[in-house]
């Protein structure tokens, strides 16, 4: 079985994870809401992703909420040397695919104190604002994310959903070391923040990174490039996002553990200058 050669980054320059990480968003119930349909496989998947090479998982204490960070907690607590667990708050759940932004301090601390609980942690690695809320001032949010890091609850900030006018107002409050957008071969949206961070050697988290429904679209480039590599349309889009950029770290979900061994296959896969073209018109294209 192909482990994960997806190669190295250093999250704030001290945490050092393989590029291919995992999205525990799926190992939830239908609408991010409640248990999983088989938890047993989830907890399979954790550990079968922990055993492949993956040493970077990203969860939230929405995802649930709080279903995912208690899963990942009953599978891999005590965790192995070297696992980051990178979570996220600022997001109410008032239901099944409901989701009410909350960067009031007040709800960030006792966000970040849950899931400390939950993961079994001291301290969280990489800590990220799910969203900038709109309804309160930035500098509060950053402010509350910097105590929590005085304090010693959080080692990094990181950033979601945000452009590169927003990442540069948070470093003039705080050190920023990842940014967390929806990116992929067919969403080249934060095209302009995957540079940003490039140039500023910020982690860029792409979520969505299959863009899940679409990847057989488009004219068919990706299942024709997936054809001529004996690959799967899924495994190309992860292999572009590595090869897209030194700073990309890739999360592709699941919640089966065959799925899982696709995607971390394609950590070894070499798209040609022929494939990297043709799918550079096809991003271009939508």
């Amino acid at each position: 079985m192909q482990k994960n050669t997806s190669g190295e980054f250093s999250i704030g320059n001290d945490l050092s994870v393989r590029r291919l990480g995992f999205g525990a968003m799926r190992i939830t119930g239908k609408g991010v809401w409640g248990e999983p349909a088989d938890r047993a496989e989830a907890i399979r998947v954790l550990r079968r992703a922990v055993e492949l090479g993956i040493n970077f998982i990203d969860t939230a204490d929405s995802y649930g909420p709080h279903v995912s960070e208690e899963i990942i907690a009953e599978a891999l607590h005590p965790y192995p040397a070297g696992l980051v667990i990178a979570t996220k708050g600022g997001f109410d759940r008032p239901g099944p695919d409901k989701w009410v932004e909350n960067g009031r301090p007040e709800h960030l601390k006792a966000a970040c104190e849950g899931s400390l609980r939950r993961l079994r942690l001291e301290r969280i690695d990489l800590y990220q604002l799910h969203r900038i809320d709109s309804k309160v001032p930035a500098e509060d949010q950053i402010g509350a994310l910097k105590n929590l890091q005085a304090q010693g609850k959080i080692k990094h900030i990181g950033l979601s959903e945000v452009s590169v006018q927003q990442i540069q107002r948070a470093q003039a409050m705080a050190p920023i070391v990842s940014v967390q957008n929806r990116y992929s071969v067919t969403d080249r949206g934060s095209e302009d923040v995957v540079d940003f961070c490039e140039r500023e050697e910020i982690g860029f988290i792409p979520w969505f990174p299959l863009a899940a429904g679409k990847l057989s679209g488009a004219g068919g480039a990706i299942k024709r490039v997936a054809e001529r590599l004996r690959a799967t349309p899924s495994q190309v889009a992860v292999a572009w996002l590595l090869a897209r950029s030194t700073v990309m770290l890739p999360i592709p979900g699941t919640s089966k553990v065959e799925n899982l061994e696709e995607n971390v296959a394609a950590s070894g896969l070499k798209l040609d200058e022929a494939a990297l073209q043709e799918l550079g018109e096809l991003a271009r294209a939508s």
